[in-house]
């Protein structure tokens, strides 16, 4: 059948002389691979639009018995590589491109990754600073999106209130405790030690300002560091999602 969704370009692959292979995030299927024929040739008229990060309204026949579907026609929406190369914006850009093609499976329907994602991509292109912050407000949404969200506001062993916590005890330092995930007061639990981290609690105050939209000024440094301690988190949890074995049959399917 014909169908018509709006989707993200994940990854391309070039295939023979002038065709292509793309992963797709979309909206109504999911992460679905399609080639485009001859695509690669500058005269064919959707030469440029599937380029990883593009958002495309995309033209599909679908048939349940291929492993890659068929694009036959697609108009571009929105291009972050149509901007001044920023290669700050461009390296945020691939790691939520790369981190959504690993929480999604094949033809596994995730509105709200799908919107997560868009909507990512789109603050890209209408911010010129501030790259981090959007990183890291993408990572602390995608765990809840995939439904391991970290407590930021109790202590996972005592379930005490953290904030009013830190002032009584005069704590300089948390924990974060990666399963189950989220902060722990010093003291309060036990747990394997490579799934503990400490962090500083001006770090853990400014996780909950991201989480807050209000992290505006804050720290480069302290922020990257949120986004590794993020990432982490998230690939651990990301490991254990049954779609993964079927996610690695896709990938080679895309790099063949």
């Amino acid at each position: 059948m014909i169908v018509k969704t709006r989707a993200v370009v994940l990854r391309e692959i070039k295939y023979r002389d002038q065709s292509k292979i793309c992963l797709l995030l979309t909206r109504e299927f999911g992460q679905l691979p399609v080639i485009l024929k001859a695509v690669r040739n500058p005269k064919n008229r959707m030469s440029g639009l599937f380029s990883a990060g593009n958002i495309v309204d995309a033209v599909i026949y679908k048939r349940s018995t291929r492993d890659i579907q068929l694009a036959s026609d697609a108009s571009l929406v929105l291009s972050p590589l149509s901007l001044e190369p920023d290669l700050e914006r461009f390296g945020v850009l691939y790691r939520i491109l790369d981190l959504a093609r690993h929480a999604s499976g094949p033809e596994e329907k995730n509105l709200p990754l799908y919107i997560l994602l868009s909507s990512t991509i789109e603050r890209l292109c209408g911010a010129t600073e501030g790259f981090q912050a959007t990183l890291a407000r993408f990572l602390l949404k995608l765990v809840g999106v995939l439904g391991f969200e970290p407590s930021l506001n109790r202590c996972v062993f005592s379930r005490k209130e953290i904030a009013p916590a830190i002032d009584a005890m005069g704590l300089r330092e948390l924990l974060f405790v990666h399963d189950p995930g989220g902060f722990a007061l010093p003291g309060a639990g036990a747990a394997v030690d490579s799934l503990l981290q400490p962090v500083p609690v001006e770090r853990y105050r400014l996780l909950r300002s991201i989480a807050a939209n209000e992290e505006e000024g804050a720290d480069p440094g302290e922020l990257s560091a949120i986004c590794d301690l993020l990432q982490e988190y998230c690939s651990r949890h990301l490991e254990r999602m049954p779609h993964r074995k079927h996610l690695d049959i896709v990938s080679r399917l895309v790099s063949a």
